[in-house]
């Protein structure tokens, strides 16, 4: 059975705190949502002039899989359809789809509307059928439905037939509060099915206790037809129905058609690519989607998955594009640094009874007496193993470097940092060249960064591709005084189409970014064999 996946990252999922689409940003969603194979986009609101912008481009993207619609409200109590202002921008935009919301609830429609229930069933009647005469498709958001079905589920369903009679095509149930339970959802979804048999169903959880996926997941099983949400599950308050996690469950468990199985193997990528968009950090921890959904740290999780993947992993990850992974720390075996040498070096082929690889444990151990820690830095790790080998190759040396900094930016906003530092290059014919670079920047790792590139680029002209998109810091000997104490930085780098993390110990909070800059750059230069 076909389930619709309607997507509205770009209109409620906008409505989150800290969240803000530009238009190459908007285009960039939209063309990666068809790829995915995405049935609806809900592009914007018709109530803002930016959106209706940037709807008159959309259609002209060339999408493939997915339907363009846009959102807007009933008139206003006591008017006509016809005089209202965003009605009559939705009816003329060039979306074929316009999802019109309205009030389910009489609480609501007494409390918040000021006017009657019946003068709220007139006007969703009137909008709808205004837009049905202006050639639009019609889906009706009920919005607070499951509260006022609670309330009063003899008006709540009489909503719903208002706007089916007017010609909406689906009836889409919200849990606009977030506050249903999945059993609940199920319930009622069911009763209006029987109520409403011949009407097409939708439902539109949030996720104020975090069940909104559950939710959809159960109104799915209970006859809904249509499930929306947004990726990465961004929204107000507490977010919305997340389709990482939902599109798989329907697909893989439960046997439902969303998208294609192509389709589906790009669901990693297009989830990572959406939350880049909207300059959010990724929740590694994500289901099916995060870098941490099949990743496995104790030593007889790793044993077994190595032996059967199935005995830790609850699909495949590949399903969904994503892959399964192993970390090293202190409760890690030799199944663990197996599998890590599979997996980050497998042209080594150390053998786990040889020196080599006792070598290379021997090393990593030893870094980890001094404060580091692996697990979310493997391209420090690799070059751990490489140096345990002895075949490690600086692409650069440090001959010194200094940092210079400006005043607090607290008190002077436009005060910047400086560094200068000197490297030798090798050239090739067992000397070196020396380069110098000097830079300013937002405090002293940044301007640190900056220089380091700076001093690059003429060898290395490839990282300019290259930037920083995380940066962290940890106290480790918490128990001295905290301004004496060793940290570790974790920083993460992207050069556009991959991530790796890397990491530095040291009392000097400039001397272990220095250390993760430095592994960062040579990680990256090792990949691309520059060096």
């Amino acid at each position: 059975m076909k389930i619709e996946i309607y997507d509205t990252t770009l209109r409620d999922g906008s409505q989150g705190a800290g969240i803000d689409f530009t238009d190459d940003n908007r285009r960039e969603v939209v063309v990666a949502l068809d790829a995915l194979g995405i049935s609806y986009i809900e592009v914007g609101n018709a109530a803002v002039a930016s959106d209706l912008r940037f709807l008159s481009e959309a259609g002209s993207l060339g999408l493939k899989s997915a339907t363009l619609s846009v959102f807007c409200a009933t008139r206003k109590p006591n008017s006509l359809a016809s005089d209202d202002n965003v009605l009559r921008a939705a009816a003329s935009c060039a979306a074929p789809v316009a999802a019109i919301v309205g009030k389910a609830s009489r609480y609501q429609v007494e409390e918040v509307l000021h006017t009657t229930p019946e003068e709220n069933l007139e006007m969703i009647r009137d909008s709808v059928s205004y837009l049905r005469g202006a050639g639009k498709r019609v889906f009706f958001d009920a919005e607070h439905f499951f509260d006022g079905y609670g309330d009063d589920p003899v008006y709540a369903v009489s909503v719903l037939r208002a706007a089916f009679e007017a010609g909406a095509e689906r009836l889409v149930l919200c849990d606009t509060n977030g506050g249903m339970l999945p059993d609940v959802i199920g319930v009622v979804v069911t009763s209006v099915r029987q109520k409403l048999p011949n009407a097409a169903l939708g439902i539109h959880c949030h996720d104020d206790m975090g069940m909104a996926a559950a939710c959809s997941v159960e109104a799915v099983i209970s006859g809904a037809v249509q499930v929306q949400g947004t990726v990465a599950g961004i929204g107000e308050r507490c977010g919305n129905c997340n389709l990482d996690t939902v599109i798989p469950v329907l697909q893989l468990k439960l046997g439902y058609q969303c998208v294609t199985p192509d389709q589906l193997r790009s669901l990693t990528r297009t989830a990572r690519q959406v939350v880049e968009a909207v300059n959010l950090s990724f929740d590694e921890h994500e289901p099916f989607v995060g870098g941490y959904a099949f990743t496995h740290k104790a030593g007889m999780h790793i044993d077994a998955v190595r032996k059967r993947p199935r005995t830790f992993e609850h699909i495949s990850p590949e399903l969904v594009g994503n892959s399964s992974d192993t970390l090293i720390s202190g409760i890690a075996g030799k199944s663990a640094y197996a599998a890590m040498l599979e997996k980050l070096a497998p042209e080594l082929r150390i053998k786990a009874d040889s020196d080599e690889f006792a070598a290379i444990i021997a090393k990593v151990r030893e870094y980890e007496s001094r404060g580091f820690q692996f697990e979310n830095a493997e391209a420090s790790l690799l070059l751990v193993v490489r140096e345990a080998l002895g075949i490690r190759r600086d692409p650069f040396r440090l001959l010194t470097f200094r940092v210079i900094i400006g005043e607090p930016i607290s008190v002077n906003p436009s005060s910047l940092s400086a560094a200068w530092i000197k490297l030798a290059i090798p050239n090739g014919d067992g000397g070196s060249r020396e380069e110098f670079a000097a830079a300013e920047g937002l405090g002293p790792v940044n301007a640190l960064d900056v220089a380091l590139r700076r001093a690059l680029s003429p060898v290395y002209p490839q990282l300019e591709n290259v930037r920083l998109s995380d940066y962290r810091v940890r106290v480790l000997d918490s128990a001295s005084a905290k301004t004496a104490s060793s940290v570790r930085v974790l920083i993460e780098s992207t050069d556009g189409q991959h991530v790796w993390r890397t990491t530095g110990v040291s009392v000097d909070i400039v001397d272990a970014s220095w250390q993760a800059l430095r592994d960062s750059v040579e990680y990256y230069l090792l990949r691309l064999s520059a060096i």
